[in-house]
């Protein structure tokens, strides 16, 4: 059995992550058992929702435990495999971890067609970030055509997603990311209808032009000054899917501080989690795939090289220096 590099959790951060937060290991790859199988990580995906596991506190998810391996999505090959429903050669995608051999019992992994959808996108735009966006924008959003969504971190791995499936449904997309690239890239590749830039734009007087009509839907990735320019634009009885707060990841507080627009507007907003859904991910997926696979819906990656490479790109996509969705590449 090979030998396998990992990526631990060495500390708790104490504001932004460091480089010293982890700490790369050689361990042994134990034998497999009847049942096992051991996968070859190519692919490892990074999310913003990795930062809160960090922490010690109460969360929605159990805080990754100081010494063990960090925790992540991965996707790649079987190379071993003493379980019934898995052969040596298969691609699979699972929750393996930031390391570059696995082994499994099965639980959790899933074969993939790596023929007609790359590898990669399913950790993106056919996976974990393609379904948070189809759930919070049918689910939540539920747009009707005719209506403006808008988006924030449009440039990333679900909000990318989330303005072009309101493309579809007949919507006005409007995203809002950081520096020019990024608008470029979610207008003249993603084909939203516009793209507001926070880093140059006042982002309240640019969503009066970008959204005339006022806003219907919202996707919230960031939180606080973001979604306080956003809020006086909602019409009445506007919905906002409440996705993610990467504004307050690193401890900096994020309080509303327009809540009046709830009741001025009649506001519903509605936070969620998507692994609590699991029903609907396989016809969300096989939707997903679709649009994939046909160019209907685009994507980008933002790739890193080896695992050695992992905490900088990790610290990266928390400053919000990838486009598209963040990567790691293990062969």
């Amino acid at each position: 059995m090979p030998t396998s590099r990992r990526i631990v959790l060495a500390s708790r951060p104490q504001g932004w992550v460091t480089p010293d937060n982890f700490r790369l290991e050689t361990v042994e790859t134990p034998p497999l058992k009847d049942g096992e199988l051991l996968v070859r990580n190519e692919w490892l995906s990074l999310d913003p929702y990795m930062r809160g596991r960090m922490n010690e506190g109460r969360s929605y998810m159990q805080p990754q435990a100081l010494g063990d391996t960090m925790g992540g999505g991965t996707a790649g090959a079987v190379v071993e495999s003493r379980h019934p429903r898995f052969k040596v050669g298969d691609r699979v995608t699972g929750y393996l971890g930031w390391q570059e051999y696995a082994v499994s019992d099965g639980t959790g992994l899933y074969a993939v067609d790596a023929t007609r959808v790359p590898l990669s996108a399913y950790l993106g735009a056919v996976g974990m970030p393609g379904v948070t966006a189809w759930y919070g924008l049918n689910r939540i959003i539920a747009p009707k055509a005719g209506e403006t969504i808008v988006v924030s971190a449009a440039a990333g791995a679900v909000g990318g997603v989330v303005g072009q499936l309101a493309r579809l449904a007949g919507c006005r997309a409007v995203g809002i990311a950081g520096g020019a690239e990024k608008c470029a890239f979610v207008v003249d590749e993603l084909k939203f209808d516009a793209c507001i830039d926070y880093k140059s734009q006042d982002v309240s007087k640019a969503l009066k032009d970008a959204a005339p009509q006022g806003v219907d839907g919202y996707f919230e990735n960031v939180g606080g000054e973001i979604m306080d320019a956003v809020l006086p634009r909602m019409n009445a009885f506007g919905r906002i899917a409440l996705c993610g707060l990467i504004a307050g990841y690193n401890a900096e507080p994020i309080p509303i501080r327009n809540p009046t627009w709830f009741l001025v507007s009649r506001l519903m907003m509605r936070a969620f989690i998507v692994t609590e859904h699991m029903e609907v991910w396989p016809g969300a997926l096989k939707e997903l795939g679709g649009h994939v696979a046909t160019g209907t819906i685009r994507y980008r990656e933002s790739v890193a090289q080896g695992l050695d490479s992992a905490p900088d790109a990790f610290i990266g996509l928390l400053k919000g220096r990838n486009v598209g969705k963040q990567l790691v590449k293990l062969v």
